[in-house]
């Protein structure tokens, strides 16, 4: 392979290759090194991102903090979206300022300060320390009489969690948007095929990370301790950033190259507002007149090349912006489905009286409860389990019979799993509020919250969380394939940016939805029902969500068939074929 002198020398200005010496295996021992504590950050980073947002909702609806189930779901749905929204922030930070070893170093470092907000605020001193003291409003069962209505309290301690949630965010995206790339660029000179199998075990290393925090963190959390079970996310984020440090010296380390979001911008601005544009122009050019001695050539797209990409942009943008209501109901499995888990009936792990688990639930101590975050390991099983199988077996079988479908195909598919999903869960709810109205309930103990629960058991929430993993694998991962190979080389990084901004935008507009219908007369305005979501229309809710994905899907149906005829057309093939990556 006539690689290694290749790599002997700096491809860009700037860039700086493995500080350790090499020998004849060298390169590729030292380059998987590199992939492999790349691997290792990531695993540990979504480790704790996932032991945040496991049980935010139960953590915001305890006794800690008494906020409703309403508000705690809102926090949620914010703290997800802002986690995908600020990507592209991320990105543009690397390529303009950092570059991506900077990015990702100082990602790590926010998020291990924003981490240990949420352990410091789980024991009473660290509470009043950051929060003052909470309000004199005692949580209570349901409202007993009619005549007594109460108005929802402001959240105690809701400036401090935003603030910390959004900055959280903000490290998570700057390091999803980072890391990704950062980690190819390590293996990149190994060939093709070493980028897809990392690629692959990135994929990999995400899930890993995630049921090793599920099964272990949402534990903690829920049977033993918010402060234990928050500490080890800031551990988990405290061991990545070191190892991350640790492995500088096999790391290949770029530059930052610049961005074109600002020549998308001007071109944009120029065929919104042209009357904008000539004054901004004519700014722009006596200030040209006065600074050009003083200006060195800059590399970068020449003007066609951004008119091309500009085009790119509008024509992959419209198929993009109508996945967002997928996304609305994406997030619902880290929202609404485990506030709806907490209402059905959770059974004990070694139940000390099978015949009546729900009162061995809170005359016995050292009973544990089955986590309701141990749902989502339905959606991360089905994920490790059909990718492999989808990509070694079904897919090539497809192909052979020549019946493989395109990207956006598999999109709209993905589409009809969250619809049936949202279903499912509707359907479901349903019928658990038939027993709330009939006085069917059990009380169970969930950390120090007691919950007026229907006697329907929690594994009823499995299908619906077992089509969201089909969903994905059928929305998200194509949706991935997409962006990145119909975006020209050039804007790789943007698209993907904008990409996973526009999945936080479903998931902000999902608890802007919820906010609505917490109004006064909305389905999700229950005043009467703290700490339960008894006297609310979850179900409705729902319903409302499973009719925008129907419409939506529609929509991106035609949408999608007006871009594949148009990219089968010989003026569209010989317009972007030549800058595609």
């Amino acid at each position: 392979m006539p690689a290694p002198r290749a790599r002997e020398q700096p491809r860009v200005p700037g860039e700086r290759q493995p500080l350790l010496p090499r020998g004849a295996r060298g390169p590729r021992r030292w380059r998987r090194a590199a992939g492999a504590a790349v691997l290792l950050v990531e695993m540990l980073e979504r480790a704790a991102f996932f032991g945040v947002t496991a049980n935010l909702v139960l953590y915001l609806n305890s006794t800690n903090f008494n906020w409703t189930g309403e508000q705690a779901t809102r926090a949620a749905l914010v703290f997800l979206g802002a986690s995908y929204l600020l990507a592209p922030v991320g990105g543009w930070l690397a390529d303009v300022y950092l570059g991506r070893y900077r990015a990702v170093a100082l990602s790590l470092l926010l998020y291990l300060a924003a981490s240990g907000l949420l352990p410091a605020t789980a024991f009473p001193d660290g509470r009043s320390s950051f929060c003052g003291e909470m309000p004199a409003s005692p949580l209570g069962p349901a409202c007993p009489s009619a005549g007594c209505p109460r108005s929802s309290p402001s959240p105690y301690c809701a400036p401090v969690l935003y603030a910390g949630l959004l900055l959280l965010g903000l490290a998570a995206s700057s390091v999803r948007s980072n890391l990704t790339s950062f980690g190819a660029d390590q293996v990149m000179d190994l060939g093709r095929d070493a980028t897809r199998r990392f690629f692959n075990w990135f994929y990999w290393s995400i899930n890993l990370g995630a049921v090793l925090s599920l099964l272990v963190v949402a534990f903690i959390q829920q049977n033993i301790s918010f402060l234990l079970g928050y500490s080890i996310p800031v551990g988990c984020v405290g061991l990545a950033f070191f190892i991350f440090l640790f492995a500088t010296p096999v790391f290949i380390t770029k530059p930052p190259t610049g961005s074109q979001v600002s020549s998308m911008l001007k071109l944009a601005l120029q065929n919104c507002c042209p009357q904008l544009w000539q004054r901004h122009s004519a700014r722009d050019r006596q200030r040209a007149r006065v600074l050009a001695d003083q200006r060195s050539p800059q590399p970068g797209a020449s003007p066609q090349e951004d008119i091309t990409n500009f085009q790119v942009l509008v024509k992959i943008l419209p198929v993009m912006v109508t996945l967002v209501p997928y996304w609305m109901v994406y997030f619902q499995m880290q929202s609404t489905y485990v506030l709806q888990g907490l209402h059905l009936h959770i059974p004990n792990i070694f139940p000390a009286n099978p015949a009546n688990i729900s009162v061995s639930l809170r005359a016995q101590g050292s009973s544990y409860t089955i986590p309701e975050a141990w749902l989502l390991l339905a959606n991360v099983v089905v994920v490790l389990i059909l990718v492999p199988l989808k990509d070694r077996l079904i897919d090539p079988l497809l192909l052979r019979c020549k019946l493989l479908p395109s990207a956006l195909q598999k999109m709209a598919l993905g589409m009809f799993f969250g619809f049936t999903s949202v279903i499912v869960a509707g359907v479901l709810e349903m019928e658990r509020l038939h027993y709330i109205h009939h006085n069917e309930t059990v009380s169970q103990q969930i950390g120090e919250v007691l919950y007026n629960a229907a006697p329907l058991s929690i594994w009823w929430q499995i299908p619906q969380y077992l089509l969201i993993g089909i969903s994905e694998i059928f929305a998200s991962i194509p949706g991935l394939e997409f962006a990145y190979s119909e975006a020209p080389r050039s804007m790789q990084g943007a698209i993907m940016g904008i990409f996973f901004c526009l999945s936080g935008v479903g998931s902000l507009l999902g608890s802007s939805l919820v906010a609505l219908l917490s109004l006064p007369g909305g389905w999700l305005h229950c005043p009467k029902d703290f700490g339960n979501i008894n006297n609310c229309r979850m179900d409705l809710y729902f319903f409302l969500l499973a009719g925008i994905q129907a419409v939506t899907a529609l929509l991106f149906v035609w949408i999608a068939g007006r871009y594949e005829r148009a990219s089968q057309g010989p003026a569209s093939h010989s317009c972007f074929s030549r800058d595609r990556g």
